[in-house]
């Protein structure tokens, strides 16, 4: 008597089939093997060089010395002659 059953059935089918293509389009895309970008490549590096940077500036600017030389710190006692 009414159309509504009929498109409601229409409905599900179009959507069960939108979401079975989107599941094999995300199953596809697991499988697919992807190269690998700049991070992967370079990210390892470029994070330890910018520790390192932000380790150095940080000490030298707040005054910690890594100079461990006795050299101008250290005066020489008179010698006495016997």
């Amino acid at each position: 008597m009414f159309p509504w059953p009929k498109q409601n059935k229409t409905k599900n089918a179009l959507s069960h089939l939108q979401v079975q293509r989107i599941q094999q389009t995300i199953a596809r895309r697991r499988h697919q093997k992807r190269t690998p970008d700049f991070h992967d490549t370079y990210g390892n590096a470029v994070l330890a060089k910018e520790t390192i940077f932000c380790v150095a500036y940080t000490a030298t600017q707040t005054g910690i010395e890594g100079d461990l030389s006795p050299v101008g710190r250290v005066t020489p006692k008179e010698w006495r002659d016997q």
